[in-house]
């Protein structure tokens, strides 16, 4: 069982500890090694304060707490950030802790997010999630999201990778 509440500034560095953990494992074989090795949690922090305590911020910041309250996911989500159909939503990021992954933390944030968008009358959301993350690409399926064809190149470093478009209806 998790909960699942607003982030807050105090929560930084074990969203950030969380984020850059989970960019290593998942990641791993997929993005360029050296890339992984070069992410610091302090960095990471330093990047999220700031983007926190941004007044022109559009995004939802969430967390999951476990029963001993310690912090093991991270979302964030909000209105789509490129050209799409009205009422669309999208989710920027989600991260689990990686020895929770598998445990439900990543399915009661990303349930969070769909009431919540709904309950801001978006009418679908739309993610972005690397080609070669087979592991993730299983999780958003069997939580309904589609690939729908649309794809984009992000570079990390030298290496450019595809990203592919997952959307779901939120009904």
């Amino acid at each position: 069982m998790v909960e699942v509440r607003e982030m807050c500034e105090a929560d930084v560095d074990a969203v950030s500890a969380v984020r850059v953990r989970g960019w290593q494992s998942a990641y791993a074989g997929i993005v360029p090694q050296a890339y992984l090795d070069a992410m610091t949690v302090e960095d990471d922090a330093r990047r999220r304060r700031a983007w926190l305590t941004d007044p022109l911020r559009k995004s939802t910041e969430l967390v999951a707490l476990d029963a001993d309250g310690a912090l093991v996911g991270w979302i964030s989500c909000g209105p789509y950030r490129g050209s799409a159909e009205a009422r669309t939503g999208e989710v920027y990021a989600l991260y689990v802790r990686p020895d929770r992954i598998g445990s439900g933390v990543g399915r009661a944030l990303l349930g969070t997010v769909h009431a919540r968008m709904k309950a801001r009358r978006f009418e679908a959301l739309a993610l972005w999630v690397l080609a070669g993350n087979r592991q993730a690409r299983r999780f958003y399926a069997r939580a309904g999201y589609r690939a729908d064809g649309a794809a984009q190149e992000d570079d990390y470093g030298d290496v450019s990778l595809t990203e592919l478009r997952y959307r779901r209806p939120l009904p």
